[in-house]
């Protein structure tokens, strides 16, 4: 963890992986950030990297909704006043839950209230649960709040949404749409051929990607490494198609997204976010050239109505 949570002032600490940041990690945070405020404390999200599945059993790595980064971002924005990282290693996934409670949450960050999900667990095998650490709580002077979870709302479940092609219903359960980030890397250049120019996005391992299909959404630019985002940010709808293009053998699957009226975008090299706000249909093998550039234009024209 950085130094920044260090020293005598306490806090208001909530923990957890907070893949997605989704409404119901909205709902801990946004709780533990008001504490703060109410007692005139600090609010502290804590959460770790990588995946602790990815320690605990290697290979399992759930698809990651969000970017370190991102998280970050997002966790921020709901007003915690900092966001420590905590290296998830081999020998932290053994400690038992009195180890955490003690080294990170009383000894590291002075915690005056640890709030959680009602779902909460934590120490080796997961043995701890929110009566765990209520009673650690009163041997380390903390005081411990559970929120009750939101009905449907897990990160597993928006994982399952978005796998299955469902980014409408994965935007309601994150408050926002999904997105992917990555880099525009060169591609077969198809698009540009075919008049409809689009950004070849290369994501990291374990993300989220949707289902195979064509998607309304946008592409932005965004920082990264605290270089400035190109175009200032802009935010353009684009029409962005996932999968392997049935109609041109032999192609990688990728993900792709056409600014909408925009062929003059130079985005070789960018970070971009790729943003979903509906599914418009599944993958399909035209038969010719023309065929594809008319299902093409009609699937700009059902972006444009949709990111409009």
């Amino acid at each position: 963890m950085g130094p920044g949570v260090q020293g005598s002032e306490r806090s208001v600490v909530t923990v957890g992986v907070y893949d997605g940041v989704h409404l119901g990690h909205q709902k801990v945070a946004g709780r533990a950030v008001a504490i703060a405020r109410e007692r005139g404390l600090r609010s502290v999200v804590v959460t770790f990297e990588p995946h602790p599945a990815e320690v605990v059993r290697p290979g399992t790595h759930p698809q990651r909704l969000t970017s370190a980064r991102r998280r970050a971002e997002l966790l921020a924005g709901l007003g915690a006043d900092a966001v420590e990282t905590v290296e998830f290693t081999y020998d932290l996934s053994r400690w038992t839950p009195a180890e955490f409670a003690q080294k990170i949450l009383a000894e590291r960050l002075r915690a005056a209230v640890v709030v959680v999900g009602a779902d909460f667990r934590f120490g080796h095998g997961a043995a701890g649960d929110v009566e765990t650490l209520r009673t650690l709580g009163d041997k380390y002077d903390f005081e411990v709040e559970s929120v009750p979870r939101i009905d449907d709302i897990s990160s597993t479940s928006i994982r399952e949404r978005i796998a299955a092609g469902d980014v409408a219903g994965a935007a309601a359960g994150l408050g926002r749409p999904h997105r992917v980030e990555g880099v525009v890397v060169r591609g077969y250049q198809r698009g540009r051929q075919l008049g409809f120019p689009t950004a070849n996005v290369e994501t990291p391992p374990h993300t989220a990607i949707p289902a195979d299909g064509v998607y309304a959404g946008w592409l932005q630019c965004v920082p990264v490494n605290n270089l400035p985002a190109l175009y200032d940010g802009e935010r353009w709808p684009a029409a962005i198609s996932i999968g392997t293009n049935p109609t041109f053998e032999g192609v990688p699957r990728t993900v792709e997204a056409y600014a909408l009226d925009r062929d003059d975008l130079e985005l070789y090299g960018a970070h971009v976010a790729v943003e979903f706000a509906d599914r418009l249909r599944g993958n399909t093998r035209f038969d010719s050239i023309d065929a594809l550039i008319a299902q093409i234009h009609a699937d700009v024209e059902a972006t444009r109505r949709l990111t409009s």
